[in-house]
């Protein structure tokens, strides 16, 4: 008897529609990448009641098809110029084109000068400072009215930009929950436990580093799901023991509906990653970093750590972007992967307008003498060294000579590989030679959201969060945040970057590939030992 009275109600609908002179319903063609979510939004309609009016279109229809809408107009909008900020207002396009144009043209005139921003539903000054690395009282200068506060439609100056610097437009995912979302996740990890079951737990993870990760990484995870389903989210999650590597994947496979998910976290083991996303559909998160995972070319693999040739990429471009005039110079050790490294960064440098010359230095009986750098590097002007091992020695010995040189040659070092050689070396070194360098995490222990996941985690495992455990959380809290939207997870990556406790998400998707973060930092250590973010 329901589906009679529905089945009436849409004739009503439909006669209505194609007989009234004042339309109450008419059709509507969806869009590339639009949900019944994002479209009842811009009705002013919930989504229960858009779904009602189309019970046989399900939450992410087809781009063309045809669904239908209440007769009101989709909000549109357009930017109008203030002194300091462009509020954003709803105009009539057919009565006000000549009206748009001068707001865009003046619009675009502030564009030339200013890194602009549209502010958005949820957006704070914290949210805004961290992702453009600015203050908030810098901010405010260039924005006077934001004294007030930050207020939904506003597009804001955010900083100036460089002379001769094209400043690329970014975007900040915008965190949404849909009120009615349920996920299913599963995650796969080689927790070990039929082996490690009979091990004292002291002796375990001062054993294993293996245990460490795993272990860690499951409870940052843990925090960021439960943080989650605080906010609303009904996740039902799955956790599954994937054992040594490749002896227990094929089977867990096999035994389990794992298509049935709407993400995978895991596996660990770059093979098992591959072995999985090859037999299902669902989106499989592989957590850290492998060398093989350049190989990875199923386009339902998430790389969530970024290729380590993006790190040099990112070094490069901002030398570009910042190195005005003084001295370049590229210091490896020889072997291939540094020569190879030298040659692309040197290469890429010269072609740039303002870098004519960079020199190149390799080492010479295996090290570097002092004396060579002296017949490099210029007194009083700048120097800029880019060093292109994680070679101990050469490091080393090269940071040696460079901190000893005379107070008026002015050094600053530069590397896209801060290993572990790097790490042999005292901070105070580092500092006195200001080294800068690329780096997938940056933490603010004062920001509000490390204190807050500090003290969750403090309060639920009785222990400050390590490397893994903060990882586990980054990674798992803004997948699932980005699935919490209603959205398919590579529409939301399209949609702009995010920062989270310690890592930067910027996903670049591939029509036939794997998806890989590319979001990084630059860092610099300071006279004090502190560290700033200069990127």
């Amino acid at each position: 008897m329901k589906h009679v009275k529905f089945f009436v109600f849409l004739c009503i609908i439909t006669f209505t529609v194609s007989c009234g002179q004042q339309k109450k319903y008419v059709d509507y063609k969806v869009k590339e990448g639009e949900t019944m979510r994002s479209i009842a939004n811009r009705l002013d309609m919930k989504t229960k009641d858009l779904l009602r009016l189309n019970p046989d279109v399900g939450r992410k229809p087809k781009a063309n098809s045809v669904i239908v809408i209440p007769n009101k107009k989709i909000k549109t909008t357009v930017d109008s110029v203030t002194d300091n900020v462009v509020d954003v207002v709803k105009i009539d396009t057919k009565k006000n084109n000549a009206t748009i144009e001068n707001k865009d043209k003046l619009l675009k005139e502030l564009k030339k000068d200013f890194v602009v921003y549209e502010v958005k539903k949820g957006d704070t000054f914290y949210s805004l400072t961290r992702f453009y690395n600015v203050s908030q009282e810098e901010m405010i200068a260039l924005n006077p009215v934001l004294s007030e506060g930050l207020k939904v439609g506003q597009v804001i100056k955010i900083k100036p930009i460089l002379e001769g610097k094209e400043e690329t437009e970014v975007h900040i995912y915008d965190d949404k929950i849909d009120k009615e979302i349920s996920l299913k996740v599963a995650i796969l990890l080689p927790f070990l436990t039929k082996e490690n079951d009979t091990i004292d737990s002291k002796d375990l993870f001062i054993k294993s580093r293996l245990a460490n990760i795993v272990t860690d990484f499951y409870l940052g995870s843990e925090i960021a799901i439960d943080s989650l389903r605080k906010q609303g989210v009904n996740i039902d999650l799955n956790v599954y023991d994937t054992g040594r590597k490749s002896t227990k994947i094929k089977t867990i496979i096999a035994e389990n509906n794992l298509e049935d998910n709407d993400v995978i976290i895991g596996p660990l083991y770059s093979e098992e990653a591959e072995i999985l996303a090859n037999k299902i559909k669902t989106p499989v998160v592989f957590p850290h970093y492998s060398k093989k995972q350049s190989k990875f070319s199923s386009p339902k693999l998430i790389k969530t750590s970024p290729e380590k040739k993006v790190f040099r990429e990112e070094l490069t471009n901002f030398i570009k972007d910042n190195f005005k005039k003084g001295n370049l110079i590229l210091v490896g050790d020889g072997q291939s992967a540094s020569n190879n490294s030298n040659t692309l960064i040197k290469q890429s440098l010269e072609s740039h307008d303002s870098i004519k010359v960079v020199n190149v230095l390799k080492p010479k009986d295996g090290y570097i003498a002092k004396d060579r750098f002296l017949k490099i590097l210029k007194p009083n002007i700048d120097n800029w060294v880019i060093l292109t091992s994680d070679n101990n020695v050469l490091v080393a010995d090269a940071i040696n000579s460079l901190i000893s040189l005379p107070d008026s040659t002015h050094v600053r070092v530069f590397t896209f590989n801060k290993g572990r050689a790097f790490n042999k070396i005292s901070n105070l070194k580092l500092a006195k030679i200001n080294l800068t360098y690329v780096s997938d995490e940056y933490v603010n222990e004062a920001s509000a959201s490390t204190q807050l996941f500090n003290k969750q985690y403090i309060r639920k495992n009785n222990a400050l969060p390590s490397f893994y455990a903060t990882k586990g959380f980054d990674i798992t809290y803004d997948i699932l945040i980005r699935l919490a939207s209603g959205n398919d997870l590579k529409s939301t990556f399209k949609e702009g970057a995010s920062f989270r406790v310690e890592s930067k998400f910027d996903y670049s998707t591939k029509l036939f590939g794997a998806t890989e973060n590319k979001g990084l930092f630059i860092v610099k250590y300071n006279k004090d030992l502190s560290l700033t973010r200069l990127k």
